[in-house]
């Protein structure tokens, strides 16, 4: 992102809303820079447009911050979710924080269910792929057998939190067996702060499939 369109996002985090002409004289830039830059982010999905009225005339038609944007600040998500886990250690069992991170796992599966019913486990793991994509992950798939297939993770978004507490990684491991309704289990050890991971993915004959 451009040094403009970052300074454009940072007036309108600070000040809630402004409109071109104000834009452009706080940056010292003419209207028509203004209104490229404005166009680029409301194309990205970052800004959106409010009309306010101010009397007799036409409304001033403002750009405020859509959710999306506040994701281009600097973010401390990581470090929160780990003190909120140190608490929750100190007051749960391990069994119950196990539960808990596969009941997270199941729910995201289950927000996702009419995009997997009904497919082939091939198709649903490419399903999947594009779901783990959404949560962050970043995946690659090989089928070593008829039914037999390996993911590997090759990004996971919640390495920091993971590597202070490894059963964080149970959230996906839930979410793939539960979405796929099949087996699902952890293929190879890699080093400890490794952002890499792979799983088995096998067909389980008789399996009752959730979908």
């Amino acid at each position: 992102m451009t040094d403009t369109r970052q300074e454009i996002l940072e007036y309108l985090r600070a000040h809630g809303a402004a409109d071109v002409n104000e834009l452009a004289e706080t940056l010292g830039l003419s209207p028509v820079t203004i209104h490229y830059h404005i166009n680029v982010l409301q194309r990205d999905g970052l800004l959106e447009t409010k009309d306010v009225r101010q009397g007799v005339g036409r409304p001033r038609k403002v750009f405020t911050l859509r959710d999306s944007a506040y994701e281009k600040f600097p973010q401390s998500y990581h470090r929160l979710s780990d003190r909120l886990l140190e608490i929750l250690k100190s007051r749960m069992t391990e069994a119950d924080i196990q539960a808990l991170f596969e009941r997270i796992g199941s729910d995201i599966a289950s927000e996702h269910e009419l995009s997997l019913q009904g497919k082939p486990l091939e198709q649903k793991i490419a399903t999947l792929i594009d779901l783990l994509g959404e949560e962050g992950f970043m995946s690659r798939l090989e089928k070593v057998g008829a039914d037999q297939f390996v993911l590997t993770q090759v990004n996971c978004p919640y390495q920091y939190v993971a590597t202070r507490h490894p059963e964080v990684c149970e959230l996906d491991l839930q979410l793939m067996n539960t979405a796929l309704g099949t087996a699902v289990s952890s293929a190879a050890s890699v080093p400890p702060r490794s952002p890499s991971r792979a799983v088995a993915i096998t067909s389980t004959p008789g399996r009752s499939i959730r979908w």
